[in-house]
């Protein structure tokens, strides 16, 4: 599995987080800094290369892998280019457009993405998923477009809600144990705290889950 490190701001507890359950290495433009700024060398460093510092540019000159058309993100040529499962650090907490077109990306289909940043990961639920949370976990849901579903194990259940980003969402609700959540209709992601990235993991399917929350 591969660790995709973006050019918002990222914590070395994060990216350690993210590498010790996704070892492959790539560095997405500007993210490459962040990598050098950790003394880590990535497999590659690919975007269309206009955010890269000149240090890390030198540093990996023989790791580049520029993509110059300007028709997609950053983001999108990483995923096409290495289309795996994937966690996403360095992709939250800054532009909110350069957010918003990750969650499109993801929303578009692919192999399972999991945006991961200091307060909270991101991936699009599956349309059967579940999540096994501590009582009082945060799990929030955003629907792309019109979806609904139905849901156990949360304390304000989703059932016979329609949802859409200009009506209902689904922020601020709160695991009472297992959560199960049946969805349908638009893409809608799904929103917990960073220390449930391994339930997020394992929900997706992306790997064996680990015991104990990670290292954030």
């Amino acid at each position: 599995m591969t660790t995709l490190v973006g050019g918002a701001p990222v914590g070395a507890a994060t990216l350690r987080a993210a590498l010790a359950r996704a070892p492959r290495l790539i560095a997405v433009d500007g993210g490459a800094d962040a990598v050098q700024g950790a003394g880590l060398v990535p497999e590659a460093v690919i975007g269309d290369l206009d955010s890269i510092s000149p240090a890390a540019r030198a540093a990996f000159a023989d790791r580049l892998h520029p993509v110059a058309e300007q028709d997609s993100t950053d983001f999108a040529k990483a995923r096409r280019t290495f289309p795996g499962p994937a966690i996403a650090v360095g992709f939250i907490g800054a532009r909110v457009d350069h957010f918003l077109a990750c969650l499109s990306e993801l929303a578009r289909g692919g192999a399972p993405c999991i945006l991961l940043g200091e307060e909270d990961c991101v991936c699009i639920a599956a349309p059967d998923t579940a999540l096994d949370l501590a009582p009082g976990t945060r799990v929030s849901l955003w629907p792309l477009g019109p979806a609904e579903g139905r849901s156990t194990g949360l304390e304000w259940p989703i059932d016979g809600i329609a949802m859409s980003p200009a009506g209902r969402v689904g922020t601020s609700n709160r695991a009472t144990g297992r959560v199960t959540l049946s969805l349908s209709g638009a893409p809608t992601a799904l929103i917990l705290p960073a220390d449930a990235l391994d339930a997020m993991l394992a929900a997706r399917q992306m790997g064996p889950r680990r015991p104990g929350p990670p290292s954030l």
